[in-house]
């Protein structure tokens, strides 16, 4: 027959706790059984002597044994001296073994059955021995006259009456241990219950093969994956975890205030309420933050996801740079129809000369910027978002003009200076310049006086230079400018001027400077408006992105 054995870790735990609970005890009652028969043995030689040896020196003894019937006279002594010590004999004997006393009057006279050889010889001898009585323990004691020896006193307790008393210390140890074995029992039940429900059911191997999955599965997924115990101290991290908050290997453990994050990131870290979809911003980093609380009877900790939107922001920001580039040459095509309408009526109208001029004035105007961009900025991807970014301002009414000084040169920028982190640094500053100046244009107004400073129009300079090992990218507006109170908050993501879900594009200019090794200083422009210098080291390690 096959003993069942129990499926969960928590059963198994049970039960073998159980068997070496019980083996405990079992062996503790074996021994204790042990140990008191023995002790139970010696008792009884201790006391078979001790009565013996006073029967012995007994005054009432000796002079007996001088008597002509010793019988009559140590009989009743014998007797009342038995029942008064326990013993279960006390034989008084003649030196050839006679004996004088014994618990059964018919045994009187009769040869007495043990050694005494030795107490013969002036020794007290302790044996077991089976007499009349069964197997006892037994003490023979010379009884001297003078320096004769002139009888022998034996003193004896049966074997079975040590086992009686053996055996009333062993019901009452069985009684303890059954106790202790219950008790230990219902403790042992408590805890793995208690496990139980830690573990739900499962058993070693289920546990096992769970804690490889789990392994598996947080360093399978490229997402960051992040685990915070109740006190916000990080319980587990995954790679992805690990590249994208700048983790090392010691940070298990460690609480998420000590990690040196930005102060929005570590709140929503912090916060104990869910966080879906929350963009932040590391130094390198645009992360998308999702928090979810591990809740029961109190809270257990927090469930952090983190996905890396750097790249898929900077697409974006190029995608928005697209989308209104083509707004704006839809916005010309528009107005360059409404041109060529314009010169075929006045050529219809035998007016060739004027159609002339003025198609002539309105190239040389169109061209002029191109022509200026196309000959300063030789890098096509930021003359391309020049060109673009000059047809959106001037949409808004925005005159965008490059500096004379700018100018860079074709296969200058290294690799360290992608393309699409200069994109995001020159349109973000410039969309936002073009917001300002476009905002500010009402000083135009002719009825009110101009401040001092201050261009007649809306304009955005833009500053492209590329010498002395340093890209220097440089845009100023005819805005409001900015409060130098402001100063310090003006790249944390979500300031604004513009209200609530703006913010995020000198934020993401900051980050793109640092991921560059670059600098980004805010100061007032020539025209009354902010002005944003970015400072690039051309010459310096390849950063990765």
């Amino acid at each position: 027959m096959r003993i069942p054995v129990p499926r969960s870790l928590a059963g198994q735990l049970f039960a073998m706790q159980v068997v070496l609970v019980a083996a405990i005890v079992a062996g503790c009652a074996l021994f204790a059984y042990v140990t008191d028969r023995s002790q139970a043995e010696e008792t009884a030689r201790l006391q078979t002597r001790a009565t013996a040896a006073a029967a012995a020196r007994s005054p009432s003894v000796i002079e007996a044994a001088r008597s002509d019937d010793p019988s009559a006279r140590l009989q009743p002594y014998a007797e009342a001296l038995r029942k008064a010590t326990g013993v279960n004999f006390v034989v008084i004997m003649t030196p050839d073994g006679t004996r004088w006393t014994h618990p059964e009057p018919g045994q009187i006279g009769k040869t007495y059955l043990g050694h005494i050889g030795p107490a013969l010889r002036g020794k007290v001898h302790t044996e077991t021995y089976v007499g009349t009585l069964g197997s006892s323990v037994r003490t023979v004691v010379p009884v001297y006259d003078g320096k004769k020896i002139t009888g022998l006193v034996s003193a004896g307790i049966t074997i079975q009456k040590i086992s009686e008393q053996a055996r009333k210390q062993v019901t009452a140890l069985l009684g303890v241990a059954g106790a202790a074995l219950a008790l230990g029992g219902i403790g042992t039940y408590v805890i793995n219950a208690r496990l139980r429900r830690h573990t739900h059911g499962m058993n070693a191997a289920e546990l096992s093969h769970m804690h490889d999955y789990h392994q598996a599965a947080l360093h399978a997924v490229r997402e960051g994956l992040m685990m915070l115990d109740g006190q916000r101290r990080i319980a587990l991290f995954n790679d992805g975890a690990r590249e994208l908050l700048g983790l090392d290997d010691d940070a298990v453990g460690r609480p998420v205030a000590e990690l040196g994050l930005p102060a929005a990131l570590m709140g929503a870290l912090l916060a104990s309420e869910p966080r879906v979809d929350e963009v932040h911003l590391t130094a390198d980093r645009v992360i998308v933050v999702n928090t979810s609380p591990v809740v029961g009877a109190k809270q257990r900790g927090t469930v952090v996801t983190l996905r890396d939107h750097t790249e898929l922001q900077a697409l974006s920001g190029e995608l928005d740079s697209e989308r209104g580039f083509t707004q704006a040459l839809r916005s010309q095509a528009h107005e360059a129809a409404n041109r060529l309408h314009t010169v075929v009526s006045l050529i219809e109208l035998g007016r060739v000369d004027e159609a002339v001029d003025f198609a002539t004035a309105e190239l040389e105007l169109a061209q002029d910027l191109t022509d200026r961009v196309v000959g300063a900025v030789g890098e096509p991807v930021l003359a391309a978002l020049l060109l673009g970014k000059a047809a959106q301002a001037n949409e808004r009414g925005v005159e965008l003009v490059l500096t004379e000084d700018s100018r860079i040169d074709d296969g200058v920028l290294p690799p360290s200076l992608p393309a699409r982190d200069l994109v995001t640094i020159l349109g973000n500053l410039i969309d936002n310049a073009v917001d300002a100046a476009s905002e500010a244009a009402g000083w135009g107004d002719p009825l009110e006086p101009r401040p001092a400073g201050r261009p007649l129009r809306a304009r955005v300079s833009v500053t492209a230079r590329a010498d002395n090992d340093e890209l220097l990218l440089r845009v100023a507006d005819s805005g409001e400018g900015i409060d130098p109170a402001d100063a310090d908050e003006v790249f944390r993501r979500g300031w604004s001027t513009r209200g609530a879900g703006r913010g995020l594009g000198l934020a993401l200019v900051q980050q793109a400077a640092h991921r560059s090794r670059g600098t980004v200083v805010l100061a007032q422009g020539p025209d009354g408006g902010a002005e944003f210098t970015v400072r690039l080291p051309l010459h310096t390690a390849e950063v990765p992105a």
